[in-house]
């Protein structure tokens, strides 16, 4: 009987230790079958940020940099160009990219810098104690808002997709989920985009991967599954929000 059925080439065959329920695994998959689809493993290199996108080394069979606290950008573009035959992307949360990295994605993403950045949401700081991030929802509790994140205190939570298509040097922009499997597969099709415009030398790129953290929301993994479809989509829409080859 045929295979139909396998691991991508670009992951490695280890067991994961993301908590039940997280999404990042999934994430991970998606990225690495498009890696695989493009032929680019032998010449990618990933740059991992702080918190737990910190393990991509530990699962993907690809080259990669450690970059400080909300550096990931930075870092992707030096390596860029001093390498640019090379497959460049970042993989980053939103306590990484959307607060302490704030600068160095826009900049980044303003300059036009030739790389992918996967920026997975999940509205907490999954690794470092479940604290509020720039993503939290309205009345979202953590480990820093234990009645709740305020609008009137805190603000509204950042939208990164929208922010960054109105950039000029952004070609691609898009909002994605992993929550069910008609989301799934749009995923699949828009991270493949992302990656296809990087391969074409179209510049820089950029998906948001709506995640569920269920330990940090203090949800069983079905309810923090079903938050994501919900909560989140409803405020974070899904979407391309920038194509410069439609345009």
């Amino acid at each position: 009987m045929p295979q139909i059925f396998k691991r991508p080439t670009s992951l490695k065959d280890v067991q994961t230790h993301f908590c039940s329920g997280c999404h990042h695994g999934t994430i991970h998959r998606l990225v690495a079958e498009a890696m695989d689809e493009f032929g680019v493993q032998g010449r990618a290199i990933g740059i991992a940020s702080v918190g737990c996108s910190v393990f991509l080394y530990s699962y993907f069979d690809i080259d990669v940099v450690e970059a400080p606290h909300g550096r990931a950008p930075a870092v992707a573009t030096g390596v860029k160009r001093a390498r640019p035959g090379s497959f460049v992307f970042t993989y980053q949360g939103d306590g990484d990219l959307a607060a302490i990295g704030t600068s160095e994605i826009i900049h980044a993403a303003n300059r036009g810098e030739d790389i992918t950045v996967i920026f997975v949401n999940n509205t907490t700081y999954g690794m470092t104690g479940g604290q509020m991030a720039p993503t939290t929802m309205v009345g979202q509790r953590t480990s820093t808002s234990p009645y709740g994140r305020m609008k009137e205190k805190d603000g509204a939570p950042l939208r990164m997709a929208e922010l960054l298509a109105q950039l000029e040097g952004v070609s691609f922009s898009a909002r994605v989920a992993v929550n069910s499997p008609r989301n799934l597969m749009d995923a699949k099709k828009q991270i493949k985009t992302a990656f296809r415009y990087q391969v074409e030398g179209k510049g820089f790129s950029f998906i948001e991967a709506l995640s569920a953290c269920p330990t940090n929301w203090g949800m069983k993994p079905l309810q923090a599954n079903e938050r994501v479809g919900t909560e989140l989509c409803d405020y974070f829409r899904l979407g391309v929000y920038k194509n410069i080859m439609e345009l």
